[in-house]
């Protein structure tokens, strides 16, 4: 399987929004991060088919043709896909399990079947998936009583119905607590194997240990792509655990980069980037990909 970006642009007036971007995609996961205005939704919207590029083309192939334009491919490709948009719209009068019923017979799911054979491979589907988001126990209440996080697993839940080749995840885990993030991460790596799994989120550290790669953004351009791990490595020497005073600390916070201020029983100590030990008493930390994306994003690297 393969999704091919070959210089896809978008302008909204005289602002570019993507530029040239270009890029495969092979199964796996893919985190897009990104600050606001990066174009990660820009992207995400053009693949979807909910916003035209000005330019560029987008191919996909699965392995058994040579690639072909989604545009062209119309219903075909848009079968093949999951979205999970940041702000999702669902019926609130439904309830969850008859909200998946309505989304299974929109994608059509179990197509290949007919009668009391389709109801059942439906209701084994969304049972089961309900399960792995941990809606269960209320598939039987109104969506208009669920909270925040039970909307956006359930949002999650409508993506992945129909078993989607390519699945195109906007903030996945916003709103949740660390239970249901880890649950949902672990679920989101698992159903990977055999797709092609877009993540755009702000939160790093949930995708820093399942992506297969990272791929940064800024002003619609990739300034940077590799794994998690090869993107942390890059910031070795430059991450610092330093001791502080009340009044050091002040010092510190003005002149160099402080990314985390932490209050522990020996006293103040901060996490701070920079390209040369700031202070005598600043240890090495091990660096982390959330390192690296603030060191990128908040103008330590020119793009």
């Amino acid at each position: 399987m393969l999704l091919q970006f070959d210089k896809v642009s978008k302008s909204y007036g005289r602002t570019k929004a993507l530029i040239d971007f270009s890029i495969d995609l092979t199964p796996g996961i893919y985190a897009l991060l990104g600050p606001n205005g990066s174009g990660k939704s820009t992207l995400m919207n053009i693949l979807t088919d909910n916003l035209k590029a000005d330019g560029g083309t987008i191919r996909y192939s699965d392995g058994s043709r040579e690639g072909e334009d989604v545009l062209k491919m119309g219903v075909r490709f848009r079968e093949k896909l999951g979205f999970m948009p940041q702000y999702p719209g669902m019926h609130g009068s439904f309830t969850a399990e008859r909200f998946l019923w309505y989304i299974a017979t929109l994608k059509n799911v179990g197509g290949h079947l007919k009668g009391r054979a389709r109801k059942d491979y439906i209701a084994a589907r969304i049972e089961e998936i309900l399960e792995a988001v941990e809606l269960s126990d209320v598939a039987h209440r109104r969506i208009a009583t669920f909270s925040g996080g039970m909307k956006q697993r359930l949002a999650l839940a409508q993506a992945v119905l129909g078993d989607p080749q390519i699945l195109i995840l906007d903030e996945p885990t916003a709103g949740l607590d660390p239970k249901q993030r880890i649950a949902i991460r672990n679920y989101i790596s698992r159903i990977a194997l055999n797709k092609i799994v877009i993540i755009a989120t702000h939160v790093v550290s949930d995708v820093e240990f399942i992506a297969k790669e990272a791929i940064f953004l800024k002003k619609g351009v990739i300034v940077d792509r590799a794994s998690p791990a090869a993107l942390a490595s890059k910031m070795q020497g430059k991450v610092f655990e330093v001791p502080a005073s009340e009044q050091e600390l002040s010092c510190f916070q003005q002149d160099f980069h402080v990314v985390n201020i932490a209050n522990t029983e020996e006293g103040i100590r901060c996490r701070i980037l920079s390209e040369a030990p700031p202070s005598e008493k600043a240890k090495p930390a091990v660096p982390t990909l959330e390192d690296y994306y603030l060191w990128v994003f908040d103008g330590n690297m020119k793009a």
